[in-house]
């Protein structure tokens, strides 16, 4: 029989094994997300483009070869417009890839701050594009409600899901220099959505048709793109574990893929 000093031990090892067994699958879990993650600074603004143009290019490949398609979520701004101008002259499979926005600017397609308008001027038009490919978000009901409930039900149909988050193989997201991504605006509305998977994004009083972070959090790869001084401090709170997500919206976006930083010398100065 098993006295009480040498049964007491042996519940005493026990509860040691289980705090390590905790420890290690914690350690694991850290590692897993380091994998996932990545963060890349570069000399300058082209190389930044180069190296994001190749890394799309092979994302798209990859995707196509895996499952017959790729579905990609497009960024605005001037940082993609090159890349999206680099990425034309490849030779892909274009009838395989449909292409969508991650945000939108309440404006009429024709309009210059239009981001399928700048897409199309640098990548869409200049190649062999199905027009049924090109999933562009509607903005022409004069109510940004309305065409956020209408995109809302298209990525639904498209993906065939009829609850829960679709599944993207890339997203492209820029950051701008108050930590917004998408039009994920700072302590707005849209940063609690989490029962759809577009909505209406304010910046002000500019209404924008805007992913919420759920979905973008789905997809299986998220790359962000950031140049430029102005972005310097945002980066560093985004990359703070005390800043507040609310005020700096880029924290929200930690998908269960991977995810991608790209990002110039000059922008990453104070994260190096």
């Amino acid at each position: 029989m098993i006295n009480k000093k040498i049964f007491g031990e042996i519940r005493r090892l026990i509860d040691q094994l289980s705090t390590i067994n905790y420890q290690l699958s914690t350690i694991n879990y850290q590692l897993s997300t380091i994998k996932m993650s990545s963060i890349k600074i570069v000399p300058d603004r082209q190389i930044l483009v180069d190296q994001a143009s190749e890394l799309i290019i092979t994302k798209i490949k990859e995707a196509i070869a895996k499952k017959g398609i790729c579905t990609i979520a497009l960024a605005g701004g001037s940082t993609p417009k090159p890349i999206y101008e680099n990425i034309a002259k490849a030779k892909l499979s274009w009838e395989k890839i449909h292409v969508f926005w991650g945000d939108e600017r309440y404006v009429l397609p024709t309009h210059p701050d239009s981001n399928y308008k700048m897409s199309d001027e640098a990548w869409l038009s200049k190649v062999d594009f199905p027009a049924s490919n090109i999933h562009q978000v509607p903005t022409d009901a004069n109510n940004p409600q309305l065409d956020a409930d209408k995109h809302n039900q298209e990525l639904l149909d498209f993906f065939d899901v009829a609850q829960g988050n679709p599944c993207f193989d890339i997203i492209l997201l820029g950051m701008g220099d108050d930590g917004h991504t998408a039009s994920l605006f700072p302590y707005t509305d849209a940063l609690k959505v989490s029962d759809r998977l577009v909505t209406v994004g304010n910046k002000g009083d500019n209404q924008r048709i805007t992913f919420t972070v759920p979905l973008i959090n789905n997809a299986n790869c998220v790359i962000f793109l950031v140049s430029g001084a102005n972005k310097q401090q945002a980066l560093l709170e985004v990359f703070s574990q005390e800043a507040d997500s609310n005020q700096y919206p880029s924290k929200l976006i930690q998908p269960q893929g991977e995810l991608i930083w790209l990002i110039d010398q000059i922008a990453g100065a104070k994260i190096e």
